[in-house]
């Protein structure tokens, strides 16, 4: 099939890539010219395990192409995702300009009978104020939802090994033609109305979140009574009903999905006439999760001012070079309001407002304590004995428990984890 593609994002660029590793035939429209002149060379801008080369064997095989023309990439093309920016406004709500002006825009060009997929994550409702402004315009497009649940760092596993595919549709032909694209999937399929698509993704985002944040005010709790967090939500997730996912404590969810639809969720329950109160609860304890971090700091040097903290990690999470709503980020904004000094390393991301190191022995030295923020698994094969050599202190404080506090204290420092006894 010929499908399209607007916006090489993260989300547009592993949809692509992905339907042409099935068979299809893709053309991706990308307003930044740059941009575009860079993926035709297979210079990929964004850092994701396994898209380079599925884009390079695409290119190859004249499977894939790009365009800064939006018109050119659905000539032709059966079916087009909207793959386009939905940032969160002032208010919490998602901004859904960009789509509404791409619509506008295709609407008048693209054949009778073309889907327009809504893959970027939307307010519930939009397909079907989307639906009513294609009649406005006289099209004859169609519209379906059909949300993302790739999470970045294994984006590309979960396109190839789906565990499900939401497809929502006023037309259950619609449904059908869109579902064709995924069939050497083998994925489940589930067939709804766009309106109840919208909210799956909403809901999964934001339950997620809330088990990570009820795992990270369970870590503080283990933090004061002297239990050992990594025991206790293994002993919780042996539990059937329960399971083991997103039980991993740490300073807090950040990127680019789960702080903007946790309160977009609570903005649409609110026009709705609901007050969300357990998900607005949900956020706030989320946004104190680096402060708490930061006074534990403040406690294990003896006083922020004058400082010196080396950092392990920029990115909100390992696999990733996002640093969108990174707690690291957060708590080294922190540190240096409380008169602290940061430096940082992290093997794929780098942020501006963080001095950054060239490895990690190097973002150490002088440093009074070590604060590994992100849980890269190259952290685990760092030698602590050269990290003890170039430290002025000899403390390190792992937020996310990676580290093996033996090999730790093996090599002179001392550990301190998050929500684990303090020996």
């Amino acid at each position: 099939m010929r499908a399209a593609v607007i916006g090489a994002g993260y989300v547009g660029l592993v949809q692509a890539a992905g339907l042409t590793h099935l068979g299809h035939t893709v053309t991706v429209g990308e307003v930044d010219g740059e941009r575009v002149e860079r993926l035709r060379e297979g210079d990929i801008p964004i850092y994701e395990y396994g898209l380079e080369t599925l884009v390079t064997r695409a290119l190859g095989h004249g499977l894939l192409s790009f365009t800064d023309d939006n018109v050119e990439a659905v000539a032709g093309a059966e079916v087009v995702f909207l793959t386009l920016p939905t940032p969160q406004a002032p208010d919490g709500r998602a901004d859904v300009s960009y789509i509404d002006q791409v619509v506008d825009e295709l609407a008048p060009v693209v054949a009778e009978g073309t889907i327009l997929v809504t893959k970027s994550t939307v307010p519930v409702g939009t397909a079907e104020r989307l639906r009513r402004r294609l009649e406005e315009l006289g099209s004859g497009a169609r519209i379906v939802s059909n949300p993302e649940f790739l999470r970045e760092g294994t984006a590309v596993e979960d396109f190839l090994n789906a565990e499900r595919i939401v497809i929502g549709s006023f037309d259950r032909a619609d449904g059908e033609r869109v579902a064709a694209l995924y069939r050497g999937l083998g994925s489940r399929i589930l067939h709804t109305d766009p309106t109840s698509a919208e909210l799956i993704k909403y809901g999964a985002n934001a339950y997620l979140a809330a088990r990570l944040t009820f795992a990270n005010a369970l870590a503080n709790l283990a933090e004061h009574v002297g239990a050992d967090i990594l025991d206790v939500v293994e002993g919780i997730g042996l539990d059937r009903r329960i399971g083991p996912h997103f039980l991993r404590p740490g300073p807090g969810y950040g990127g680019s999905c789960f702080p903007k639809d946790t309160k977009a969720l609570v903005a649409i329950a609110e026009d709705a006439g609901y007050d969300f109160e357990l998900l607005r609860t949900v956020i706030e304890v989320n946004e104190q999760q680096p402060r708490i971090v930061v006074r534990r700091i403040d406690e294990l040097v003896g006083g922020l001012d004058g400082s010196v903290i080396g950092m392990w990690g920029v990115a909100f999470k390992a696999g990733t070079d996002d640093t969108r709503e990174s707690p690291a980020l957060a708590i080294a904004r922190l540190v240096r309001e409380g008169g602290g000094s940061i430096r940082a390393y992290d093997p794929e991301a780098s942020h501006p407002d963080v001095e950054m190191a060239v490895d990690p022995v190097d973002a150490v030295k002088g440093a009074d304590l070590l604060l590994v923020a992100t849980e890269w698994p190259e952290f685990m094969r760092v030698d602590l004995e050269q990290v003890a050599a170039v430290m002025r202190g000899s403390v390190v404080f792992d937020v996310r428990n990676l580290l093996d506090p033996e090999v730790v204290r093996a090599a002179g420092l001392r550990y301190h984890g998050w929500g684990r006894p303090r020996i």
